[in-house]
This record gives structure tokens, C-alpha cells and sequence, in this order.
């Protein structure tokens, strides 16, 4: 499996000179199966999906959007996604199941919709499938996925355990969980959801939108410390832990800080950033 890290903002894109190593584009990861050519599973439409585009050698894109929640910072990259908006393509976009009962293109139309928006999801170009799935395991393509509610705010939200068959991803991008006690480290409790979704993982791409200390002011937006993301791969026997969904003032040099606080850490981490590649 290779992983291709297109969008590592959380909340709103950064855009600016103080950003530019690590990348401004919001969550959206996007992932390829051992000798394929292009990728068929993508992990959230946030706005790094336009980066998705060029990876597709000029083709349509066929294959799997699986989306964690529906918070804007998720989802506004799926209109400017030129390889899934295009005659040709064939796209199946799934997202939690909804607590009411709505269809995935009711709830994505609220926000996709005039007067928002020009379209609604349903007039983009190709071949687009839209579904909700419940919290369990299912396929998306080729890949084999695990489903599971993670804390946050605003909204049900899934963290997802993708495998090939051979190698294992971990998908927590957006985690709070302060919400469920301090845990053992004061960063939030490593309740078992969590733990199972990273259990033995190569890989966990986890929320680090905090610090410790800011924990106490803006936890309660939805999200988690960077310490909590390492210290659940160490309990849950993560081979590698990527530092994903960085908060939107965050800047280069900061996040340069944050790797080197890791440095020593018994789990290898890696501060995410646009355009990286992982191959497991």
C-alpha cells in the first residue's frame, strides 16, 4: 500500500509564506494498492483532493471517496476535484450513517447547494454513487475497511483501519478524547475504539491539532494534542505515527518544533506534509 498525503490542515485551509513546507490544503489522504498505477480509495475530500488530480495520469478517477464526518474542512474539495467531476468517472463517496436517517446527498447538499454553492452534488460530471455506512466493516474497492465512532464535535464521526491484505492504515484525523475523561497522560482517555482502529497498525495518521497546553482552552472544539497521537500508537503497537490535521496558525517552523520534540520517541513520528509519500 502507498500512502500519498495530499491535504494535512484542519478546520480551514492556510494559505500564506509561513506555510508553505507543510502545506496550507485541508484533510485528504490518497491511497494506492501495490502496483497500481493510480490511487482508488481517498480518505476525505477536504481541499488537498484537487492535489488528487494530477496523481490520476489523466484519467477519470474510479474508485472509492470515503469521508470520516462532514465538517467543511472534510468535504469542500469535492467541486474542484476535476479527475471525479469529469465525464468518465465513476466515484463512490461514503460517509457515516446518519443519526436522523438522512441520505448522504441530502446531508451533503446542505451545504452544497445554492445559495452556497452553484451545484449540488448530484450534477457533478461522471458516474457519482453517494452512501452512508454504519460503524462495522466493509469494502471500498479492493481495500478491506474497519468503521468506528471516534469522539467529536458537531457531528458523528468515524476513525477508519484501511488494510490491503498485507499492510494496515489508522485514520484518526479529527479525535477528541478529553471528551471522555483526561486518560492516564491528562491528554484524553485511550478508550477502546482508538486502541482496536490502531492496534499493530504500520501506520496511524491521527488528529494533532493541539498542544498539551492548549488542551484546557480548545480541546473542547473537537480535537487532540499531538502527545495523545504518540502515546496511542506506543499502547497500541503502531509501527509509525504521521501527525496529521494541523491547525490552521500553525506554522512551518513550529511544526518543524514539534517534529524534533519526537525525535526521541520510542514510536517513529512524522510531522505530515503535502506531497509526501509513504509506502508500507
Amino acid at each position: 500500500m502507498r500512502l500519498h498525503i495530499c491535504g494535512v490542515r484542519g478546520s480551514t485551509p492556510a494559505p500564506g509564506a509561513e506555510f508553505v513546507r507543510y502545506g496550507g490544503h485541508t484533510s485528504c489522504v490518497a491511497l494506492f494498492q501495490d502496483g497500481d498505477a493510480v490511487p482508488t480509495l481517498i480518505l476525505d475530500a477536504g481541499t488537498g483532493l484537487r492535489q488528487v488530480t494530477p496523481l490520476l495520469n489523466g484519467q477519470p478517477y474510479a474508485g472509492v471517496i470515503l469521508l470520516t464526518h462532514l465538517h467543511w474542512d472534510h468535504v469542500h474539495g469535492l467541486p474542484f476535484f476535476r479527475g471525479g467531476d469529469s465525464e468518465g468517472a465513476r466515484v463512490t463517496l461514503l460517509l457515516p450513517e446518519q443519526q436522523d436517517g438522512a441520505s448522504a446527498e441530502s446531508v451533503l447538499a446542505r451545504g452544497m447547494s445554492p445559495p452556497h454553492f452553484p451545484i449540488r452534488p448530484g450534477q457533478l460530471r461522471g458516474q457519482w454513487e453517494f452512501g452512508t455506512v454504519a460503524a462495522g466493516c466493509l469494502k471500498a474497492g479492493r481495500f478491506s475497511v474497519e468503521a468506528r465512532d471516534v469522539p467529536h464535535k458537531g457531528g458523528r464521526t468515524f476513525g477508519y483501519r484501511v488494510s490491503d491484505g498485507r499492510s494496515v492504515i489508522a485514520y484518526i484525523p479529527d479525535h477528541c478524547p478529553t471528551s471522555l475523561g483526561p486518560g492516564p497522560d491528562g491528554w484524553g482517555e485511550y478508550h477502546a475504539a482508538a486502541v482496536e482502529l490502531a492496534r499493530d497498525a504500520d501506520v496511524l495518521v491521527h488528529d494533532a491539532s493541539l498542544l498539551p497546553a492548549e488542551l484546557a482552552a480548545q480541546a473542547a472544539f473537537g480535537h487532540a494534542a499531538a502527545d495523545y497521537a504518540v502515546g496511542l500508537a506506543a499502547r497500541a503497537g503502531a509501527r509509525q505515527v504521521v501527525l496529521f490535521h494541523h491547525a490552521p496558525q500553525r506554522t512551518d517552523d513550529e511544526l518543524d518544533e514539534l517534529g524534533r520534540r519526537f525525535a526521541g520517541s520510542r514510536v517513529p513520528v512524522t510531522v505530515a506534509a503535502e506531497q509526501e509519500i509513504i509506502s508500507l
